[in-house]
């Protein structure tokens, strides 16, 4: 193998999943499943993160056209998770390999605590050499409670284990630099720490079945290879994919990994959603933080709080355009923060150690 990864989590997106008519492509999952069944055999661990309730349900029940869209997803995940899940444990119980489910919600990457039960979780399957199949709980997770996709879904799992690599399967070849319809466009094969505006031509068009475009897939895997996480953006659709992209042997696009950050950093990186409060800093404080020597942000370098925050909670610090620097551990309140704004030798806001830069 070329990419001589330990651990490896691998999303399998709705539009590698489904066939053009909505339902699941079951000759492309079983040749999935054999592929992972032989990286496992190698010794990889292998988490799957995979779309398709929606899909499996839709292959068992009609779902009337009057029915609220909401409640028609709900009806069709519940029914179609089922199903999904005893697709998978057929298929890797005729390797003689056991997979397990679990649903997770956002709310779960929230608390601190929830955070550390699902880690061990999976581990503990890990350990047993069972392979989790991961997916958002459709049946409850509804509107601004969803994940925009499996792909953040995905990265965050492979934060939280501390993967090497997060595959990410598609239905093109990888991230082009233009319109992948048009000749002429050519797959990126390489993407390395240094920040890349993708907007300016990445399509910004959504899979048939899914619910997040290249924009979404680009933007976190970026943010994953930051954190120490190679990401392999590849298509799904492909015979033999996982093991020629594990043997470099597939055009795809690869995100290089920077050097590693700490399992608390990690999970702060993918906290922004559950920022509660906000803080303006100074041009010095922002110089001081952006700067290649660990910097806590301390009470000097602050000029406003803008929103309130309890000790403990995950805090977003901004510089004087409101524009985002990064995410923190409050060590004290806002009202304690307040007492001391602008002044020398105190206790620091965010340390270091708590303090992820975006």
């Amino acid at each position: 193998m070329a990419y001589n990864y330990h651990r490896i989590v691998i999303k399998i997106g709705s539009n590698v999943f489904t066939q053009a008519d909505g339902l699941p492509d079951l000759r492309r999952i079983s040749h999935l499943v054999q592929q992972v069944a032989a990286i496992r055999k190698r010794g990889v661990e292998v988490i799957l993160v995979s779309s398709g309730a929606v899909a499996s349900g839709r292959s068992m029940i009609t779902v009337s056209e009057k029915s609220d869209a909401v409640a028609a997803r709900q009806l069709l995940a519940s029914i179609g998770q089922v199903k999904l899940i005893n697709t998978y444990s057929s298929l890797f119980a005729g390797f003689d390999m056991l997979c397990s489910q679990v649903l997770v919600t956002k709310e779960d990457f929230r608390d601190r605590m929830h955070y550390l039960n699902m880690r061990n979780c999976l581990e503990i399957l890990l350990q047993h050499q069972v392979i989790p199949v991961v997916n958002e709980n459709d049946v409850v997770s509804v509107t601004e409670l969803m994940f925009t996709d499996n792909d953040e879904l995905a990265g965050l799992i492979a934060a939280m284990l501390n993967a090497q690599a997060l595959i990410v399967l598609t239905n093109v070849d990888g991230i082009y630099d233009g319109d992948p319809k048009l000749a002429g466009s050519k797959v990126i094969e390489q993407v390395d720490d240094t920040a890349t505006d993708f907007s300016s031509f990445v399509t910004t068009s959504k899979s048939q079945f899914g619910r997040g475009g290249m924009i979404t897939k680009s933007t976190m895997a970026q943010k994953t290879a930051q954190l120490g996480i190679a990401v392999h953006i590849a298509n799904g659709t492909t015979d033999n994919i996982l093991t020629d992209v594990l043997a470099d042997k597939a055009i795809h696009t690869r995100f290089v990994a920077n050097k590693s950050k700490s399992g608390k950093k990690k999970w702060i990186a993918h906290s922004a959603h559950s920022a509660t409060g906000v803080v303006q800093v100074n041009d010095g404080a922002k110089t001081a933080l952006t700067s290649s020597k660990a910097t806590s942000l301390l009470p000097i370098g602050i000029v406003t709080i803008i929103e309130d925050f309890n000790k403990g909670d995950i805090i977003r610090l901004v510089d004087g355009q409101h524009k985002l620097i990064g995410l923190g551990i409050a060590e004290y309140s806002a009202d304690k923060a307040r007492e001391t704004i602008g002044q020398k030798k105190q206790k620091p806001l965010v340390h270091y150690d708590y303090l992820y830069l975006s």
